[in-house]
């Protein structure tokens, strides 16, 4: 499978990195001298590169163009004729401005999947307005129901807008390619960061739409259920996730407060919901009187689900990490060797390879233009007046 993938940052990226290490072909192109901003976005950065354009790039080769010139936009054109999915993420209207929208790309090639990702999709009032995650997370709900009361809004550690809609970018990519197995016919994806945003929202957003009542900040809580949080133990803090009234029943078995289990405040989930902070602050007493170790050892052994609190440097060298392959390294022509988090998709007979480091901007430009038929004078031509 042949992507020509024409995005930036991190959602698009994101996207055609699972399709490469799924095994595609990604033909990543950037205007030259390379106009994916995110690698510049260091520290920290390592052989040049930065480390976000690092975390969603491998697996791809790239090439330029200039593609506000008409000359590299028929180049484009030629590349597009046997390509099977091209993906975009410029501004609304852009690639139809240039003469590269849907209608234009699937009249030569109608077997063409087009991907178009932009920030409130192609339709509606909003659908000129650029897209950026944290404008998102901010209009999409995400920031009303992070953090707490006494923090305000907040948003999420990641860029989870983005990181979305690439997963749904490429859940869509590959299902246009299997109708296509049937109709042998293309389609276009209109992919919106607010609504994959928003399709986060999952039982948040069903407990508004069914209720009426605008959902609360819980910070580490659980909006449906108690005892679901984290704990400060006489050390640290841990989580401890109770989810359902055996559980419960267990936890006040191993804690010696029975009568807890028995209390009719108590003694079901919804119960505990309506009583949240006299449980949840008696539960807090009692798990201060031990460490975090003690307490996270004792629960696993009754079956009560918990976890410590990992920051990265725990993560990566918790040994289920390495079990797993999430980390894996890349050789890379100026950095070296690069360490990047692994792909979670375990396919058994097609695993996942890290075939191709991160490219450098248009470090295969004349091998893939030579791949389509075009002589290398031409090509010098059009490097020396910057068409690619």
């Amino acid at each position: 499978m042949k992507v020509i993938d024409l995005t930036r940052v991190l959602a698009g990226p994101y996207c055609t990195m699972i399709l490469g290490d799924l095994g595609a072909d990604i033909i990543k192109v950037e205007a030259p001298g390379g106009s994916d901003e995110t690698r510049g976005w260091g520290p920290p950065d390592i052989g040049g590169e930065s480390a976000y354009y690092l975390c969603a790039n491998r697996n791809k080769r790239a090439m330029t163009l200039n593609l506000k010139d008409e000359k590299a936009r028929s180049i484009l054109r030629e590349l597009v004729k046997d390509a099977d999915v091209v993906i975009n993420n410029f501004k609304t209207g852009t690639m139809e401005k240039w003469g590269l929208g849907y209608e234009a790309l699937s009249e030569a090639n109608p077997r063409l999947i087009y991907a178009s990702i932009s920030g409130f999709g192609q339709t509606g009032s909003y659908k000129d307005i650029p897209g950026y995650d944290y404008i998102v997370q901010a209009m999409g709900g995400m920031m009303s129901i992070t953090g707490s009361e006494e923090t305000g809004p907040m948003k999420v550690g990641v860029a989870i807008a983005d990181v979305a809609t690439g997963l749904y970018a490429a859940i869509g990519i590959l299902a246009a390619l299997r109708e296509r197995e049937q109709s042998g016919v293309g389609q276009m994806i209109d992919l919106a960061l607010f609504d994959s945003q928003i399709s986060l929202l999952v039982n948040v957003a069903s407990n508004y739409l069914v209720s009426g009542k605008v959902p609360k900040r819980y910070g580490n809580q659980h909006p449906n259920i108690v005892p679901y949080q984290t704990f400060m133990a006489a050390d640290m803090e841990m989580v401890v996730a109770v989810g359902n009234d055996q559980q419960f029943r267990k936890l006040c078995t191993l804690l010696n407060r029975e009568e807890w289990s028995q209390d009719p405040r108590f003694s079901t989930n919804s119960m505990r919901l309506a009583n949240r902070e006299e449980i949840c602050g008696l539960l807090a007493e009692e798990f201060k009187k031990r460490s975090a170790a003690e307490w996270l050892a004792e629960l696993t052994d009754v079956g009560i689900p918990n976890a410590p609190i990992y920051d990265m440097d725990q993560l990566f060298h918790d040994p289920q990490v390495e079990a797993r392959g999430m980390k894996v390294n890349t050789w890379h022509p100026t950095a070296g060797e690069v360490p990047m988090v692994g792909s979670p998709l375990k396919l058994s007979r097609t695993p996942v390879s890290v075939r191709r480091h991160p490219p450098l901007a248009g470090e295969h430009t004349k091998e893939i233009l030579m791949e389509h038929g075009f002589a290398e004078e031409q090509i010098d031509e059009w490097l020396n007046d910057h068409t690619i």
